[in-house]
């Protein structure tokens, strides 16, 4: 490459493009990030050179992350979560190695190489998995929380790893330098902790107080990066320290507004990590060494998924949840590759063996979301009882509903779902909730609620709760994805049932009606009636006014209340909103096209365009006919999308 700014421009090109291809199919951006450094790095086209500072850089992605774990780390999540860190996630990091340490001598490798491989390869994804559970709205079962806690504890291992192996690389007392760095991490861990959460809590409270977002942001960079050198001068690693700021900050009220600010930091930083992790493959050794790369893939997997479910089921878990953690846990990790790439700068492992390693671990990490995905699939061919135990799950939901009819399925027992169900209760209406969190339906069961476990988006628990007998279906939570799953199976078991689904906004509004929802309720428009209700009242508008002009909204769709007129701020909003229907006034001048011709000759309901209102100088019309005519000097106000309403106003103007 030449200048710095050529390397720039090229990193973020390649981020672009990899970041809008693995979106487009579903997959995480950090596997394109992890393709980009293969293809890019010196190994492969060579248009850009490994070098140290783009490494230290790179780092900071890993400083970050580390962050944002600790932002989710506090004493009582720790206590909460202590068998699944320190019982199930130990046990997993400590057998894994062990197994490399022991096999290691068969194949001639001495036991300081096999650590580090053995530490290695006991790491698995944290940014994958995470966000993998994430999407598939699981970090909140059973087996969601135990891979989290085990997550945790490897994130917690990497400290002492990378430790360990410079120092066996250097041929030093272990023990004593172990013991050295412990005590050292005590040490600042005590001061870290003990001064840091008394003068954390007022100093952000006294820097929020100056209202200043830009001062706010510059603070919690201060801290992050202020606590990282310190552990680093410490002979520590920058991301404990990292680590430690995220968990100070986690004990005060101002943990949410930290974590947002701080996210495309971290998002941009770890993708540059990524590139730099894959700019340590070689492809030429991968295909020269394709079935030594094959197997150093398939057996560390396997055995960590059959170690893992073992344990697992030691810990408590059922048979599926088992496995369901293994399969999430089999994979290789990113803190692998930094421990790797150590182990190989400090002289423990050969250039050549390193890149095999390295091949292998990044290739588990680029089919682990495609296992992720099938995960359910796997488990119910794999797992014997896992049919069992969902017969038995589809059982309590039928034995919930066997004696109701003519009920209200309420899908997603959240705060809406909740409430809908204790007006229903109170108007003696029954009812049965399907809700996929587990502790929620114990606890609301136990309280007399009748709520099941059950993802509302499978037929057969809908099936199960009644939907041929119910009276009507309610979808509380807002997933436009799964909404439109539960339409599809209630209209396809029983056609005349109405169903009622609730979204944000107006942005999938007509493709949940087109879909057959009898009705769609948008969060903000009814916030929006329920403050303009009030203020109606407020200035002296009767109440019968009032409640007709709201009943008068609602038969028409929210057709009043559909789009807003952008601004500047709204353009950095969330990118959803593209989608949203959005307002446009257009003035007829002059010789506009559309001036003097009625609105059914100009069609723009034909190119999805639908006007709302025209004002023609002191007088607004709302919801004007086909056979209104337009006149110069007339403003026309346009609902529509971005490309409708451009073609529109097109029409009208005649552009």
């Amino acid at each position: 490459m030449g200048s710095t700014l050529e390397l720039i421009l090229l990193l973020l090109a390649s981020a672009v493009v990899a970041v809008t291809a693995f979106r487009w199919v579903h997959l995480p951006p950090l596997l394109g990030y992890l393709l980009v450094g293969v293809a890019i790095g010196p190994f492969a086209f060579g248009l850009v050179p490994d070098s140290e500072q783009l490494r230290r850089l790179a780092e900071f992605g890993v400083v970050f992350l580390m962050f944002s774990i600790g932002l989710e780390f506090n004493l009582q999540t720790l206590f909460t979560m202590r068998r699944a860190v320190f019982g199930l996630g130990s046990a997993q990091v400590l057998l894994s190695a062990g197994a490399v340490m022991v096999v290691a001598p068969l194949a001639g490798f001495a036991w300081q190489p096999a650590l580090a491989v053995g530490g290695a390869l006991a790491m698995s994804s944290t940014a994958i998995v995470m966000r993998m559970l994430s999407e598939r709205m699981q970090l909140d079962t059973e087996h969601g929380r135990t891979i989290v806690g085990m997550l945790l504890f490897q994130d917690l291992a990497v400290v002492p790893l990378l430790i360990v192996i410079p120092a066996i690389a250097q041929g030093g007392d272990v023990a004593r330098e172990l013991g050295l760095a412990l005590a050292k991490a005590g040490i600042v861990l005590g001061a870290v902790l003990f001064l840091g959460h008394r003068l954390m809590r007022p100093w952000l409270h006294m820097v929020a107080r100056r209202r200043s977002h830009e001062l706010f942001i510059l603070n919690v960079l201060l801290l992050t990066l202020g606590l990282a050198w310190l552990t680093e001068m410490a002979g520590l690693s920058l991301a404990l320290g990292a680590f430690l700021a995220g968990m100070l900050i986690a004990e005060t009220p101002y943990r949410h507004q930290v974590e947002e600010d701080i996210r495309p930091f971290r998002e941009v930083l770890l993708g540059l990590f990524f590139v730099t992790m894959g700019m340590k493959l070689d492809v030429r050794v991968v295909v020269h060494e394709a079935p030594l790369v094959l197997v150093l893939v398939v057996l560390p997997v396997a055995f960590k998924l059959a170690l893992t479910a073992a344990l697992a089921r030691f810990f408590g878990s059922g048979p599926g949840s088992a496995l369901r953690i293994g399969l999430a846990i089999a994979h290789a990790g990113e803190f692998g590759l930094v421990l790797i790439v150590q182990a190989t700068d400090v002289g423990l492992l050969g250039a050549e063996f390193s890149q095999l390693v390295v091949a292998a671990m990044l290739i588990s990490m680029l089919v682990s979301p495609f296992i992720l995905q099938a995960s359910d699939r796997l488990v119910m061919r794999w797992a014997s009882s896992e049919w069992m135990l969902k017969s038995l799950e589809l059982h309590r939901i039928a034995v919930q509903s066997l004696a109701t009819e003519n009920h209200v399925i309420v899908c997603g027992y959240g705060r809406t779902g909740q409430r809908l169900a204790h007006l229903l209760e109170q108007e003696g209406i029954r009812y049965i909730a399907l809700d996929l969190d587990p502790e929620r339906v114990r606890q609301a069961g136990a309280a007399g609620d009748a709520v099941v476990y059950g993802d509302a988006s499978h037929r057969e628990a809908l099936v199960a709760a009644g939907l041929a007998r119910a009276g009507a279906l309610v979808v509380t939570f807002a997933d436009t994805a799964r909404a439109l799953k539960v339409i599809h199976h209630a209209h396809d078991v029983n056609p005349a049932l109405p169903v009622l689904v609730r979204t944000l906004d107006d942005a999938d509004l007509d493709r949940l009606l087109a879909a057959g929802a009898a009705e769609v309720v948008p969060e903000t428009f009814e916030s929006s009636l329920m403050l303009g209700s009030h203020a109606l009242m407020l200035v002296g508008v009767p109440l019968t006014r009032v409640v007709r002009r709201i009943r008068d909204v609602r038969a028409h769709r929210y057709d009043l209340l559909r789009g807003f007129y952008r601004g500047e701020s709204d353009e950095a909003g969330d990118p959803d909103e593209a989608r949203s229907p959005r307002l446009r006034s257009v003035a007829l001048h002059p010789g506009a096209r559309g001036a003097g011709r009625r609105l059914g000759e100009l069609a723009l309901d034909a190119i999805g365009v639908t006007v709302p209102a025209i004002r023609r100088r002191e007088t607004r019309m709302v919801r004007p006919g086909p056979e209104t005519e337009l006149a110069e000097g007339d403003v026309v106000v346009l609902l529509g999308g971005p490309e409708q309403l451009a073609a529109a106003e097109a029409r009208l103007l005649g552009r």
